[in-house]
């Protein structure tokens, strides 16, 4: 059985910064992309950042310059450095990961963590 644990989100000020951190456990036997989206009440979830296995990294536009995305491979995890967070930052943020568990591949998600930018 695969799980994605996150952690790191909570409430931060106009201009902060906050770390996600998300890291598979179980029957991980290879990871290939691991990506952090959101989602509002009402909105589709949207994807914030993705990273490849060699490193080659993806942003949505509104993120860029201000979001970091990582990851650890032999820690099997992937981080989120936000920082300059805005208002319209608000949100759940979802870990994802493709991973084979050594039979095949699936694809999967972390339980979700809130970001809540605010004054």
């Amino acid at each position: 059985q695969v799980q994605l644990v996150e952690s790191g989100g909570g409430l931060v000020q106009p201009g902060g910064s906050l770390r996600l951190s998300c890291t598979a456990s179980g029957s991980v036997f290879s990871i290939s992309n691991m990506a952090w989206y959101r989602q509002t009440p009402g909105k589709q979830r949207e994807l914030v950042a993705d990273i490849r296995v060699g490193g080659i990294t993806n942003y949505l536009d509104s993120v860029k310059g201000r979001f970091t995305i990582s990851r650890d491979n032999a820690k099997n995890t992937v981080y989120l450095q936000m920082n300059s967070l805005k208002p319209g930052d608000t949100a759940v943020y979802y870990c994802y990961a493709r991973i084979n568990d050594g039979r095949t591949w699936r694809d999967y998600w972390g339980q979700g963590t809130q970001v809540t930018v605010s004054s």
